[in-house]
């Protein structure tokens, strides 16, 4: 097996890289691109566009009385499925899933549920999909430009987009040392995973947001383990782990495989040393 690139970095040791992984090129994040949607929602709240409360048809055209709220996306308490109906597992899954194709399921979401809002929790991308296709909408822009104006700028970090130069991705390696193609993540699935960060960047918003707390309280967003706030991703071929703990402890773990578990488990094993 072919050794894995990872990059940590954390408050109590040096950077640490191995296997040619490189802190600053852009790699994909996944899910932590979650925090950062939810970090907008909570921003657009503060800037009175939207109320996390405000239920899901004052900004989308879904049937009436679905019930779901602004933060029952957030908390993944909405009753939708973890991901999109119809995504077939093809090689590159998300591609097809545009904004026509999210429009078509929205306009059906009451038949979509798998449970009442707030009954349960149920990890949802497809919730988070839906959850930033209504923040356009309050916020008058596409998600991206909404995420960079209110997060991205008020933290004075740049290195965080869904659409990297080329020339400064790092991406797995496949048969013979070829560059592996990452999952296309620009269309509806953007503001559920489909973020890209350097990591020195990563680790700029991990203490900005969960050590500093430079615009307050974390978002709902944040996984939540006792006094644990951690979050992390993954995509076919690049996985991320973040937490901090209320003492500032704080680490960012990123490896170009898609093996979740190990990286979490890295993560998790440096922050109780």
């Amino acid at each position: 097996m072919a050794p894995v690139p990872l990059c940590v970095l954390s408050e109590s040791a040096p950077l640490r890289i191995e296997n040619g992984h490189d802190p600053r090129l852009f790699v994909q994040i996944g899910s932590l691109t979650k925090p950062l949607t939810g970090t907008l929602l909570v921003s657009l709240a503060a800037e009175g566009a939207l109320a996390l409360d405000d239920p899901l048809e004052r900004f989308l055209p879904v049937p009436p009385g679905t019930g779901i709220t602004l933060r029952h996306l957030a908390e993944h308490t909405s009753g939708l499925p973890r991901l999109p109906p119809g995504l077939r597992r093809f090689r590159d899954p998300y591609a097809p899933f545009d904004a026509p194709a999210l429009d078509g399921l929205l306009r059906r979401l009451d038949s979509l549920t798998t449970a009442r809002p707030g009954e349960r929790e149920e990890y949802s991308n497809f919730g988070y999909a839906v959850l930033g296709s209504a923040l356009a909408v309050a916020g008058g822009a596409p998600y991206e430009e909404l995420l960079g104006r209110y997060v991205l700028a008020a933290l004075g970090i740049s290195d965080v987009t869904s659409t990297p130069p080329h020339d400064r991705r790092l991406v797995a390696r496949g048969l013979f040392g070829r560059p592996v193609t990452p999952w296309t993540m620009t269309g509806a699935i953007l503001p559920a995973g489909g973020l890209w960060a350097t990591s020195h960047s990563t680790a700029r918003l991990v203490t900005s947001l969960l050590v500093e707390r430079r615009l307050g309280d974390p978002a709902p967003s944040w996984q939540r383990a006792g006094g644990l706030l951690w979050h992390n991703g993954a995509t076919k071929d690049a996985s991320v782990f973040t937490g901090a703990l209320p003492d500032g402890r704080w680490v960012v773990v990123h490896r170009l495989s898609g093996d979740a578990e190990t990286t979490d488990k890295i993560g998790v094993e440096l922050l109780n040393s």
